[in-house]
């Protein structure tokens, strides 16, 4: 069987565990670039280089910059590929990259998985593992690709996806940082597990909360807008409501997920 020669532009979490998750599988070949972090991985890749021509050639080419330079790498690209090779992003925003057309075969997609955690140092082959991958064309190779790293495909419409990921992604990454700033010292000094679980993404890179501002201010702003509406709807419950309210939202949220803290949530 023929290898597949796969390329990852980026070696931040989400490129570098691509790479982890798939540097001993034997159905590929691996093509890196990246500015810096290009050597780091070189003993295990048929080619890696600050060169992004390294990825000239491939099936299929992960493009895993920061979300504010995806434009960016993807017109790079777009110099040097044709539509023999497939571009797939991996950008949690949509908005900018909407009915996008290159010299390549560009898809949208979106793994449902990342870190607070940011550079190639943080990589984990097990990143994706029972993991949503979000995608929105068929694609046999992207699928292959998908599965081999133990995601799972969930095809959706792209044009629904910010709107999605501000409720359960962009919205809380930003009430973790208001959340962590509006505590005082004196709180600080008491806190434990449940404000350090609640406030984890407030290590979330600042460049990428500043890129989901950017390019998602309606759909997170939206979002808030709901969550203000059920506070102001707490508000005018009984007790007794507020007790039936807590329990079904409980129930519904250890539902969610599997022990291994893994979403199961039936679609």
């Amino acid at each position: 069987m023929k290898k597949i020669k796969l390329g990852i532009v980026g070696l931040s979490v989400i490129g570098a565990s691509i790479f982890d998750a798939l540097k001993d599988n034997n159905d590929y070949e691996l093509y890196i670039h990246s500015n810096s972090g290009f050597n780091k991985v070189k003993e295990f890749v048929k080619q890696s280089s600050n060169d992004i021509r390294a990825v000239k050639g491939c099936d299929i080419v992960f493009v895993c910059t920061k979300l504010s330079q995806t434009l960016e790498t993807l017109d790079k690209l777009n110099q040097f590929l044709d539509k023999n090779t497939l571009v797939v992003d991996v950008a949690s925003s949509k908005k900018e990259l909407l009915n996008k057309t290159y010299n390549y075969t560009f898809l949208l997609s979106h793994p449902m998985a990342g870190s607070e955690k940011t550079g190639f140092e943080a990589k984990d082959k097990e990143l994706f593992k029972g993991a949503r991958w979000l995608f929105e064309q068929d694609n046999e190779v992207l699928l292959k690709v998908i599965k081999d790293l133990g995601a799972i495909p969930l095809k959706i419409s792209m044009a629904e996806h910010d709107s999605l990921c501000a409720q359960i992604s962009h919205l809380p990454t930003l009430l973790s940082f208001l959340l962590f700033d509006c505590a005082s010292d004196n709180a600080k000094k008491i806190a434990s597990s449940g404000f350090r679980d609640t406030t984890r993404l407030a290590m979330t890179n600042s460049d990428l909360i500043l890129s989901m501002l950017k390019t998602n201010e309606e759909n997170i702003l939206s979002a808030y807008q709901k969550l203000t509406d059920k506070l102001n709807y707490l508000q005018n419950l009984s007790d007794n409501e507020k007790i039936k309210l807590f329990e079904e939202i409980s129930r519904k949220r250890k539902a969610m997920y599997d022990k291994n803290g893994k979403n199961i949530f039936e679609i």
